[in-house]
């Protein structure tokens, strides 16, 4: 039985990825923080009692600020497969806390890999990589085009990149970076603008709120359905070699577009219902992201299956759901 070690497992990635790897037979260990209040809400469905026979599925306590818990995890577990998704991931939030956001996106990554090397383990490793770290260079964007990071997040990611590139080059690892699009989910955070419009359209249609308020409108984005995108992170570590993967749709939509198509899916009307409100602007702005994933279809056998619009109304027709559920009483409502 093959054992994985996943940073971020409570994540809409790591959710996705455990529950993929349960299923392939793994047994999966979970980094997750330590908070007051229950943050494991994307893996309940898959969540093992310890006390239970044979559990799969173990959660440990754990940071990418604290090196010495990765080494001890690292030695304790002896896993054959590392997923490396935990960040701080927020684009924008990252203009505020820039610090914080290179220390656990960047710093992060080259602690869990120095903790690999001071193991001495040889399992291999998936460092998740962004499709911001080609920021302003025009698409398509492929694993040769260079990178021009526009916020804090995306330089951090770069670190992250070229520092997993490092290691496989100085200390024979087996180290992939998995340059993924954005890839959306009914998982997908809140504050995320696709689920924060898709949530919007749901609490709209029911009269619960008046209006939604977003950005920049014209940036373009190539999106996937993050369920389909962590088998491709599966598959980079299945191969002979270890090599860097741009996984993407091979199209792109505005948030504009996102906007019309997830209103249009209950019926409204987007532009009487979505307002701007300038702090939402990032101070450098991305203008179009378009993934060319020809060499992932080429070497993995990858190529995406859920089409934009499908993908906005799996999204929209989740979050109505949820949001009939609270009201009838289904789940607990936010004290």
């Amino acid at each position: 039985m093959k054992k994985a070690f996943i940073t971020g497992i409570t994540g809409q990635d790591g959710s996705y990825l455990a529950e993929l790897l349960l299923k392939k037979g793994y047994e999966v260990h979970g980094v997750i923080r330590r908070s007051s209040s229950f943050n494991t809400g994307r893996i309940m469905q898959i969540f093992q009692d310890p006390h239970s026979p044979n559990p799969k599925l173990f959660l440990h306590y754990g940071d990418l600020s604290d090196s010495t818990t990765l080494v001890k995890l690292l030695s304790k577990i002896s896993p054959d497969e590392i997923y490396h998704l935990g960040a701080q991931s927020h684009v924008r939030v990252s203009f505020d806390i820039p610090e914080y956001t290179t220390d656990i996106t960047g710093l992060g990554t080259v602690r869990l890999l120095e903790a690999i090397r001071e193991v001495g383990t040889r399992a291999r490793f998936y460092q998740a990589s962004s499709s911001e770290m080609f920021g302003s260079t025009p698409p398509p964007q492929s694993e040769n085009t260079p990178f021009h990071p526009r916020s804090p997040y995306a330089v951090a990611k770069v670190l992250a990149y070229w520092a997993t590139v490092n290691y496989r080059e100085s200390y024979n690892l087996f180290a992939c970076n998995g340059i993924l699009f954005n890839h959306e989910s009914p998982r997908r955070g809140e504050t995320f603008v696709t689920r924060k419009i898709t949530r919007a359209v749901a609490y709209i249609k029911a009269g619960l709120q008046e209006k939604l308020f977003l950005g920049n409108l014209d940036a373009k984005r190539d999106w996937g359905y993050a369920k389909e995108y962590v088998e491709a992170m599966w598959l980079m570590l299945q191969q002979e070699t270890p090599e860097d993967f741009v996984i993407a749709t091979g199209e792109t939509h505005s948030v504009r577009e996102f906007c019309e198509a997830a209103f249009a899916v209950v019926g409204l009307d987007w532009e009487k219902y979505v307002a701007i409100d300038q702090r939402y602007f990032r101070p450098a702005e991305v203008d179009a992201l378009m993934g060319d994933a020809s060499k992932a279809k080429r070497v993995l056998g990858w190529e995406p299956q859920t089409k934009f619009a499908d993908l906005v109304k799996i999204m929209v027709e989740a979050d109505v759901k949820a949001l009939q559920d609270q009201l009838a009483g289904k789940v607990d409502l936010p004290i």
